[in-house]
């Protein structure tokens, strides 16, 4: 890589130009996330109450065969009841979902639209950050459920659930370095949008979701620890369910970690596209 380019990439890891490429945008970023949330569910009868439906679906399903089935319980709550599993892993399952579904879509997106490529002007990176817009949606949908939930089989609304927003953030930034990453790549290699399916769904079992990463046995909670998703659910649930602070220290260097290969993504992004409108 000559001096030129490197210095080029190093640009592009700037957050403030990041910042303010996306800032610069906003109109447009608005407009899709729009479309990504009514476009969803334009001509069924139901309409955006699908959003409500589908993940309880989910959340009966998965409660009735490791709740019921196998008789799975939640350990260290004070109830140790199948509702309080149930909610506890509905809570992981929305937070979880936001990164599996944009991460699914993602080696797509580029492909899927050849007229914004060959549009000059045309913002390709705001294509992620749109979809990801519309998945937060419905994992607001779905937080909102398990604090309903969560009132009513507990009678806890937490304090904590104030601090979402700060929580929310490292999910965000990996799901967006992610999202950046797979749609670039995703142009080169047409086999990605049939591998992540594979790949998300085994880090979704991979992920302390069915299960509390205390009970995962060495050296296997070693290895659990470098899941990123480890700590973000653990957060959310702790902020959301159980009315206590997350742990600052591990939720501070993880929302680092996560912005630094955030921009990583945005970087590959940028510099990679000017050879897409070559392939698509």
């Amino acid at each position: 890589m000559s001096h030129i380019e490197q210095k080029t990439f190093l640009q592009y890891l700037n957050p403030l130009a990041a910042w303010g490429s996306l800032w610069s945008s906003r109109e447009l970023i608005r407009q899709f996330s729009s479309r990504e949330v009514v476009g969803r569910y334009r001509g069924s009868f139901l309409g955006v109450f699908w959003a409500f439906i589908q993940p309880l679906v989910m959340l009966l399903t998965y409660t009735f065969i490791f709740g019921v089935v196998f008789k799975a319980r939640w350990p260290g709550r004070v109830s140790n009841s199948l509702v309080e599993f149930a909610i506890v892993l509905f809570c992981g399952m929305v937070v979880f979902n936001v990164f599996g579904e944009s991460a699914t879509r993602a080696p797509s997106l580029i492909v899927s639209n050849p007229n914004y490529v060959k549009k000059v002007v045309f913002p390709l990176e705001i294509l992620p950050v749109s979809v990801l817009a519309g998945v937060l949606f419905h994992g607001f949908v779905g937080l909102l459920m398990v604090v309903l939930l969560n009132l009513v089989a507990n009678h806890l609304l937490c304090v904590t659930i104030l601090l979402l927003p700060l929580v929310a953030l490292p999910l965000c930034f990996i799901t967006l370095g992610a999202s950046w990453l797979l749609a670039s790549l995703g142009v080169f290699f047409r086999d990605l949008p049939h591998v992540m399916p594979l790949v998300t769904t085994v880090l979704f079992f991979l992920t302390p979701i069915f299960f509390s990463a205390e009970m995962v046995p060495p050296p296997f909670s070693t290895i659990m620890r470098f899941n990123p998703f480890s700590f973000i659910v653990e957060s959310f649930r702790r902020v959301v369910l159980w009315n206590m602070m997350p742990n600052w220290k591990v939720l501070g260097l993880g929302t680092l970690a996560c912005a630094v290969f955030m921009l990583v993504g945005y970087a590959f992004f940028m510099r990679t596209k000017k050879g897409f409108a070559d392939v698509v």
